[in-house]
Parts: structure tokens; C-alpha cells; sequence
């Protein structure tokens, strides 16, 4: 039975641990401990030396019954600044920040619920398929840990993971494609003062290209850009010589999110050459996205699950990204649900811990259904 005390205390034992992204050791050596003193055995992978953090992604194989589904449970390690020294105040049913910081829910809510759950399934003898748990690293800079992740090792019929916020039973099936550019022009320095006709400044090239960007914030309905940082020039007496732009692109059309990037991009590298200045593109894909359909075998799992909990589930697209890109697009089904995680990358974060209680029964019940199949 799911215990809401201890499902409380760990949460909150989870917040307090500083894990800023690639700096997840604390977290990651406290989940190691979790699960060893619940009699598994995780191991933590080498992701860590391949992105530069202090820490891998934690995995763990609950065996259950082979000829069963499988399922690969997941939730991220990391939180976003400012996200040191979190302080959590429970009032009432509602666990929120001291105000200072964000709470880390996201993802602590995720990982909480998934280890109360595995408890309650052990403690009450409850019969279930293999579970694998994976608790990764970086998710929240660029999917890291889970674009590192070795499925091979996790032969998972489907993915759940808990990642999500809105009422409990909200259930992502579709997120974009999500691509990041950096671009620097180049111009010519000079002195501002004595001789400007000589320069060409690289910021008037990139706020002339920026003002006439094609395909800029919400494109149409599935797709959205935006340029999110600009920084060049050193002093205010020189011709800025270069001038650097970030970005992205998201649309859940691979086809569109191509052809907005493109459009973009070309945009970018005509207005240099127009102006005598010249542009270096730097273009990443970061990671595919996914269209479950309501027919997909995965959905008939979660409406059985739905029906058992007597949990409504509402099935909605999200304009971010998570891990369940990842592995959707490794080709295990995968959705992200809810935790209840509220007002999350902010000072005004809460969760309901009655939100989670009710997030360990959805997820208790997905597991069910999976073992009756």
C-alpha cells in the first residue's frame, strides 16, 4: 500500500540534495543507496565522462515476470537554477519553496513517486513483469543522460515517464522536434570615433537580421522559434567585429521543423553577405520528437490503467522536450505523465503531495495492467 508519510519524506529528502545539471553526484550516490537498501542492485553507467559531469545515470532491473511486459520507468536527476541549498516548507497538503529557490520537484516528484511505488509493489508481494529503472543525468541542458543512455541493456516493451505537470492522469503523447543554432557574424572592427566608415559592425548585421527573421515565435500550431541570447562588442569605442546569436526550433513536423531551420538559417547567411559581412553556422539536432496515437498499443495499456485507478486521462501535446523524445526515438513507446509538479523552473514551485499519492496509484495501476496482458 502506498505509504504517504514515507512518500512525503522522501520527496522531501530528495529536494534538499543540490543536483544542478552534470553536477548530480550527491543525488545519484544517495539513489545508488535507495535501492540497495530496497535489496536491488543498480549500477551507474559512463555518461558522466562522455558530457563532462560528475555523475552517470542510474539503472536498475526489478526482475519480475518474464513472459510479462516490460516496462522502463524513468525520471531525471538534475534540476535548473537557482537551485542550491533548497529549503522545502510543507504547509498543509502543499510541499512549496522557502521563496529563494526553485523546489525541484522537477524532478524530484518523478523519482519520489517511482521509488514509493516499487516499495509498495515489493512490500504487498504484488506480482509484476520486469521493471527497469533508469535516473538520468543533464536531462534538463539537452536530454544528456537519456541521449547516453545503452537500451540495449533495457529490453523495454514500454516507457513511462514521469515528468510531467497538470492533474494527475495528464498524459504527453506529443512533443516537437527540437533543433538549437548558434550563429556568429563577423564583421570589421574600427574606431568608433575617428573613422566608423571604416568598420562594419557585426551587431547591426545580426539585429538587422533578427528584425527581419522569417518564421519567428509561434510559426503555426505546431511550431515555434525564438533567438534567446545575443552578446557581442567589448568596448563602446570600437566597430563591433563580431556579433553572436542562440536559438532553436520546435515543431512536432520533422518536415516543417527542416524547413523553418533552413529558411532561417538562409536568412541569416544572405543578410551577412548582403551587408559585406560574413556568418559561421553552427546548427545541432538535438533530439526527434513523437506522435503517439490514441490506437497505439501504449494508450489501450494506459485507458486500462485509467479504468482500474478510476484516474481520468487526458492526453495533450507539450511545445518541450523530455526524455521521452529520447526513447520514443530509440523505438520504445514512451509517454510522459503527470507528477502534479507546479509552477516548476521557478521561485513559486509547488507540488501537492496528495498529487503524487494519487501519481503512485496511476502508476501502480500502469503496472498492473501490464501483468495482466
Amino acid at each position: 500500500m502506498i505509504n504517504r508519510q514515507r512518500l512525503t519524506d522522501e520527496f522531501i529528502s530528495l529536494v534538499k540534495i543540490d543536483s544542478l545539471t552534470r553536477q548530480e553526484r550527491k543525488m545519484a550516490d544517495a539513489l545508488l543507496k535507495k535501492l540497495k537498501d530496497m535489496g536491488l542492485e543498480p549500477y551507474e553507467d559512463d555518461t558522466a565522462s562522455k558530457i563532462g559531469g560528475d555523475a552517470g545515470n542510474v539503472i536498475c532491473h526489478v526482475k519480475g515476470k518474464k513472459q510479462k511486459p516490460a516496462l522502463l520507468l524513468m525520471a531525471h536527476m538534475d534540476t535548473v537554477v537557482p537551485g542550491l541549498s533548497k529549503n522545502p516548507v510543507i504547509d498543509g497538503d502543499i510541499i512549496k519553496t522557502d521563496g529563494k529557490t526553485v523546489l525541484g520537484g522537477d524532478d524530484a516528484a518523478g523519482i519520489a513517486v517511482i521509488l514509493e511505488t516499487i516499495r509498495s509493489l515489493i512490500e504487498d508481494k504484488t506480482p509484476f513483469g520486469d521493471i527497469y529503472l533508469a535516473f538520468t543525468v543533464a536531462e534538463e541542458s539537452g536530454l544528456f543522460g537519456a541521449r547516453n543512455l545503452d537500451l540495449s541493456e533495457i529490453p523495454a516493451d514500454y516507457a513511462i515517464i514521469l515528468d510531467e505537470g497538470g492533474e494527475i492522469g495528464t498524459v504527453a503523447v506529443k512533443a516537437p522536434y527540437y533543433n538549437r543554432f548558434h550563429v556568429t557574424f563577423t564583421g570589421k572592427a574600427a574606431h568608433a570615433g575617428l573613422e566608423p566608415e571604416k568598420g562594419l559592425s557585426a551587431i547591426m548585421m545580426a539585429s538587422k537580421a533578427i528584425a527581419d527573421m522569417p518564421n519567428f515565435g509561434r510559426i503555426d500550431e505546431e511550431s515555434t522559434s525564438n533567438i534567446g541570447i545575443i552578446k557581442g562588442g567589448q568596448v563602446r569605442n570600437i566597430v563591433c567585429e563580431t556579433c553572436e546569436i542562440e536559438g532553436e526550433v520546435r515543431s512536432i513536423s520533422e518536415e516543417k521543423i527542416n524547413r523553418y531551420t533552413d529558411e532561417i538559417l538562409s536568412h541569416f547567411k544572405k543578410t551577412a553577405e548582403q551587408l559585406g559581412g560574413t556568418v559561421k553556422i553552427d546548427l545541432e539536432k538535438m533530439y526527434p520528437g513523437f506522435d503517439i496515437k490514441e490506437s497505439d498499443d501504449i494508450i489501450s495499456l494506459l485507458k486500462e490503467a485509467s479504468s482500474a485507478s478510476d484516474i481520468p486521462m487526458k492526453l495533450h501535446a507539450t511545445g518541450g522536450g523530455s526524455d521521452t523524445n529520447i526513447i520514443n526515438g530509440a523505438g520504445i513507446p514512451a509517454i510522459n505523465t503527470s507528477v502534479g509538479m507546479t509552477n516548476v523552473h521557478s521561485t513559486k514551485e509547488y507540488i501537492r503531495i496528495s498529487d503524487m499519492e494519487k501519481a503512485c496509484h496511476f502508476l501502480t495501476a500502469i503496472i498492473k495492467a501490464a501483468y495482466l496482458r
